[in-house]
Formats: C-alpha cells, sequence, structure tokens
C-alpha cells in the first residue's frame, strides 16, 4: 500500500508546478516560445535543450515540444541525438537521486513489505515499465525514481532507458523538422517503438546485466 501511495504522491509531486503556474508555463513552454528561446542560445541551444530536458524533474516542461524544437534547429539526426540524449539524461539523474538514498531511506519510506514488493515488481517488469513510460507525462520521471528506490540493477535499468528514450526523441526530432504537426503519428511511433525495442534487447541483456 506504501507503494502505491508513494507512486501518487510522486505523481502529484511533479504536477505541482503545474497547478500553480500552468498559464505562465503553458504560454513559455509553447513550440514556438521554446523554439525563439533555444534559438536566444545560438550554437549553445543544444545544452540549453539539455538543461530543460533534464529540467522536466522539477518542472512541468512538455518534453515532446522541446524534442520538436530541436528538430526544427538541428534537424532529425542530430535533433534525435540531442533529445535522446536529454531523455537518457533525465531518467538517469532521477534513477541516481533515489538510489542514492540508500536501502535504510527507502525502508523507512515503504517499510519492509511494500520495498520488497517494489523490488520484486521491478525485478520481473522493470525494464517495460520504464521503457513504456518514456512517452507519457509525468511517469517518466515517477518511474525513473522508484526504479531507483528500489534499486533496479543499473545496468538493466539504463538499458531499457535508453530503449525509450531514443526512439522518442527521434521521432519527435524528426516531426519537429518536417514541421508536422501529427501528435496521433507522434504518439504511436513513440509508444510502440520502444516496447519493440526492449523486446528484442532484453532477452541478450537479462543474465548479464550488472546488477550495479
Amino acid at each position: 500500500m506504501r507503494l502505491l501511495w508513494l507512486f501518487l504522491g510522486l505523481a502529484v509531486l511533479f504536477l505541482i508546478p503545474f497547478f500553480l503556474w500552468g498559464d505562465a508555463l503553458e504560454a513559455t513552454f509553447s513550440h514556438a516560445g521554446i523554439t525563439a528561446w533555444l534559438g536566444a542560445y545560438g550554437r549553445w541551444a543544444w545544452a540549453a535543450a539539455l538543461a530543460l530536458l533534464v529540467g522536466d524533474l522539477l518542472l512541468p516542461i512538455p518534453a515532446s515540444v522541446v524534442m520538436t524544437a530541436l528538430g526544427l534547429l538541428y534537424g532529425p539526426v542530430a535533433g534525435g541525438l540531442i533529445s535522446a540524449a536529454g531523455s537518457f539524461l533525465a531518467g538517469s539523474v532521477a534513477y541516481g537521486l533515489c538510489r542514492g538514498l540508500g536501502r535504510g531511506a527507502a525502508r523507512r519510506l515503504l517499510g519492509e513489505a511494500d520495498l520488497a514488493r517494489g523490488e520484486r515488481l521491478f525485478e520481473r517488469v522493470g525494464g517495460w515499465l520504464v521503457v513504456a513510460s518514456r512517452w507519457l507525462p509525468v511517469l517518466p520521471e515517477v518511474i525513473a525514481c522508484l526504479a531507483g528506490l528500489t534499486r533496479m540493477p543499473a545496468g538493466r535499468f539504463h538499458l531499457a532507458l535508453a530503449c525509450g528514450a531514443v526512439p522518442v526523441g527521434f521521432t519527435f526530432a524528426a516531426l519537429g523538422y518536417a514541421g508536422a504537426d501529427r501528435p496521433v503519428l507522434a504518439l504511436v511511433l513513440s509508444a510502440l517503438v520502444p516496447p519493440l525495442l526492449w523486446l528484442v534487447v532484453r532477452p541478450f541483456i537479462w543474465d548479464h546485466s550488472p546488477e550495479g
């Protein structure tokens, strides 16, 4: 039960800035707003974009909009690489911060029984949760935090994270480059490609990924 409450609590925590500053954030982080903001950084626009994607841990920054802006500014290949790197970095930071709390803190937050349940859950389906969460709002941060808290093996987490982050990053960058406003296509591609990639990769790494 504590695991469920922690999941909901993290989701609410990540949504609080939206409820407090939703209108201002929506205006600032619109597609035109982000594109102009990144463009103002010139050759350092990629670094500003990485900061925005990692900043999504604290603010409800629409990562998909940042990625489409990167596609517009850098093209589908370079924009896709930067987008994928930003998504991967954001997940790694969330995982690392929560894992760094240690098992003692996790036990105090969840209790011994729920911590054991969480560890079993992420042992069985953690990879699928990490992969699938990358194309949804709020969930990427929540799942990455829970993966760290339950000490999901670092190698397995980062491989699953890459399987989710890379297709999503390239999909939205390609849409931004094409100037296409096709959210349904983006949703379908970014939802289907990561699980398929994980399905292919998982058998090769399950028994060999470092426990971390």
